[in-house]
């Protein structure tokens, strides 16, 4: 969570005698009430835009879809077991999340939906191309909710393989509003290559473990 400090140096602070010697005995303690309390309320308008921002229409949140629909977040869900049958949903809060055939050409995505805690979590892993074959694996948990809901639970991603390796990252989870997109652009997610992907593959297909709890 990101927290926005407001800083000042000392040399760059004048006293009000200074500016002008009419205002020495004049100065008001209120005007710098209002500056103190100017932060909390960019913050509290911020919150009170994402809860508008949660009813407002929004596209499809399924990433790499030509779904035209739009509604809101509650209709999300409904929205995808409707028009996208084939993305899996598994329930509770530690699953295996299986990628195949990782190996095929060009940007790909796989999407799975986890249902625990009473939300549901968009686990997606996304395969990029880079430059000249240079192929990049994103993967990220992200809640059908708002981030204040996000902030409350954290994300395990493990992958494991022969040889005892093993890859992990733990995280905050994203709101599903901020994008995947936001989060591969941020590299907020767990980041690997082809190389480490080809590691931990068997005949092509990773193995992701994904455990979700309460912050």
């Amino acid at each position: 969570m990101a927290v926005s400090v407001y800083c000042q140096s000392e040399a760059s602070v004048k006293p009000v005698s200074s500016l002008n010697p009419d205002l020495k005995n004049s100065w008001d303690p209120s005007e710098l009430l209002v500056h103190l309390h100017r932060l909390p309320d960019q913050r509290a308008a911020k919150m009170e835009e994402e809860k508008l921002c949660q009813f407002r229409p929004k596209s499809c949140l399924c990433p790499r879809t030509c779904c035209r629909w739009k509604g809101s977040l509650d209709a999300f869900i409904p929205h995808l077991k409707e028009q996208h049958k084939s993305i899996m949903m598994l329930q509770g809060r530690d699953i295996l999340f299986l990628a195949a055939d990782i190996d095929v050409p060009g940007a790909v995505n796989w999407v799975m939906l986890q249902s625990c805690f009473g939300f549901y979590f968009l686990l997606v892993l996304e395969k990029c191309e880079k430059h000249r074959g240079h192929q990049q694996f994103f993967a990220a948990v992200m809640l059908v909710g708002t981030r204040k809901q996000a902030d409350n639970f954290t994300y395990r991603l493990e992958l494991s393989g022969s040889c005892r390796r093993r890859l992990t990252w733990e995280a905050v989870p994203h709101s599903i509003l901020e994008g995947v997109a936001s989060v591969v652009a941020n590299r907020d997610c767990l980041v690997f290559d082809k190389t480490t992907a080809l590691l931990f593959a068997d005949n092509g297909t990773l193995e992701i473990h994904v455990s979700i709890g309460c912050a």
